[in-house]
């Protein structure tokens, strides 16, 4: 985190597509919050998603900012989830220093039934399956992956679990997406995403104050035992809860204010904001050497129409190649 702190009266707010870390000492709190603008509609509006598939994607792309942005050594940090619902699969990962990108994959005929039934919530959306969050710090290091599995929660609810079992740190997570219509200057109607998420995390000075009390085993677990969250955690928790969709999203609310409003009264500081960027990670020659790994049947059943095309699900970058190329490998 950045040694140097601000009050918020004298700060320029960061805006859309800046990450905030803040403190609040009086509850021993750390966190991290953003709303995200352009960043968000170039990434939804490359694809043109449908809209409940891209709230979905929206609410990936804000925790993959928020906790990607907490990584401080050079590497990647991977979001995604795997299920049987419409939308079967969600990806979004964050490259650092500030390279943020994401897609999503979905049934068209299984997400036309959802909508016309009126299930859309996220659960019914993703079905079973798990949620992977991983963190691979490069080359000649072990990836790092935490696993929860999809039981009808919610992104940010999962993300909560995964912090309680992986790190074992007390974690709230937010996270909100909005679709704001406006009109272009021919009067057809333009569509433009905002989303914006929180982070809060408690750390105090004494480790024994992080307990919590463990999570239900499942059918045959009659534990009844109640273990007391620590008051200031129990307080921060609280007011993370209250945080309102269009108070994340609203673009006349910078993220400053929003934080002044819940913890002014413990003495909220914040750090220098650290933008992201729609920025993948493809290349031509990254494509080529992953053909120059095809044999030479592969090769031949992938040319079409004289030549070999290749297309980034991320970024939608096509990429055309010429067998020749491929012939002296």
């Amino acid at each position: 985190m950045a040694e140097a702190t601000v009050e918020l009266n004298e700060l320029d707010f960061a805006g859309d597509d800046r990450v905030v870390p803040f403190q609040v000492d009086g509850l021993d709190v750390r966190g991290r919050a953003v709303q995200l603008g352009p960043l968000l509609n170039a990434i939804l509006g490359r694809h043109d998603y449908p809209a409940p598939v891209a709230r979905l994607l929206a609410e990936a792309v804000v925790l993959t900012a928020l906790l990607g942005t907490s990584l401080k050594f050079e590497g990647k940090f991977t979001m995604q989830t795997k299920g049987d619902g419409p939308v079967d699969l969600l990806v979004a990962d964050f490259s650092t220093p500030d390279a943020l990108r994401a897609y999503a994959r979905y049934d068209e005929d299984a997400l036309a039934e959802a909508v016309e039934n009126g299930k859309i919530s996220p659960a019914e959306l993703l079905g079973h399956g798990f949620l992977a969050l991983t963190i691979d710090q490069g080359r000649g290091m072990q990836p790092y992956q935490g696993i929860v599995p999809m039981d009808g929660s919610s992104l940010e609810e999962m993300a909560g679990v995964y912090f309680r079992q992986s790190e074992q740190i007390p974690t709230r997570v937010r996270l909100a997406v909005a679709e704001l219509i406006d009109r272009d200057e021919d009067g057809n109607p333009r569509h433009n995403w905002r989303a914006g998420g929180l982070v809060a995390q408690f750390l105090p000075q004494a480790p024994e104050r992080m307990r919590q009390p463990d999570l239900h085993g499942g059918d045959g677990d009659e534990r009844d035992a109640v273990e007391v969250e620590d008051d200031a955690w129990l307080e921060a928790s609280t007011l993370v809860g209250t945080i309102d969709t269009d108070e994340l999203t609203d673009p006349q609310v910078a993220i400053e204010r929003l934080l002044f409003r819940l913890f002014h009264e413990r003495g909220v500081r914040v750090y220098d904001p650290q933008t992201v960027f729609d920025r993948c990670s493809c290349s031509r020659d990254k494509i080529k050497g992953v053909l120059g790994g095809f044999s030479a049947e592969e090769i031949h059943a992938s040319v079409e129409d004289g030549e070999i095309a290749v297309t980034c699900e991320f970024c939608s970058t096509t990429y055309k190649f010429v067998t020749e190329e491929f012939e002296s490998a």
